[in-house]
């Protein structure tokens, strides 16, 4: 539970807010005395499907990164704190990088990484490979 909070909170902040204008919107004196029930239904509907396939898909993804790095491969992860051309760090165990629980961490950089925030790399040639 504890990991689908830290993954899915903004999209039911944003979920919750819907709920709200839609409760407003539908309690009006001008719409039909069905409005609520169908639109807090529908609307609370709809954000449970998405929520709950965002949820599915970035977790599926996580524990793919995760093998992918206990293979020896290389993650690439964004690196929203650097405002460069390259804003993504390559991650291998090579680099001397380590997997704590959802995070790829590292002695030699000052941040951590969650492996929501990152896919395989799979480069066209393997001598492009860094070393």
């Amino acid at each position: 539970m504890e990991r689908f909070i830290e993954l899915e909170i903004v999209y039911i902040v944003i979920g919750i807010f819907f709920l709200a204008v839609t409760l407003f919107v539908t309690t009006r004196d001008f719409m039909p005395k069905v409005a609520f029930k169908r639109g807090m239904i529908s609307v609370f509907t709809t954000f449970a499907v998405m929520i709950t396939a965002h949820y599915l898909v970035t977790t599926k993804r996580m524990e793919g990164v995760k093998a992918i790095f206990n293979e020896g491969q290389i993650i690439i992860c964004e690196n929203k704190m650097q405002r460069t051309i390259s804003r993504s760090v390559l991650i291998s165990k090579e680099l001397e990088w380590r997997i704590e629980g959802d995070y790829f961490k590292s002695d030699n950089h000052v941040r951590d990484f969650h492996t929501a925030r990152c896919v395989d790399y799979a480069p066209i040639n393997p001598e492009d490979v860094p070393k």
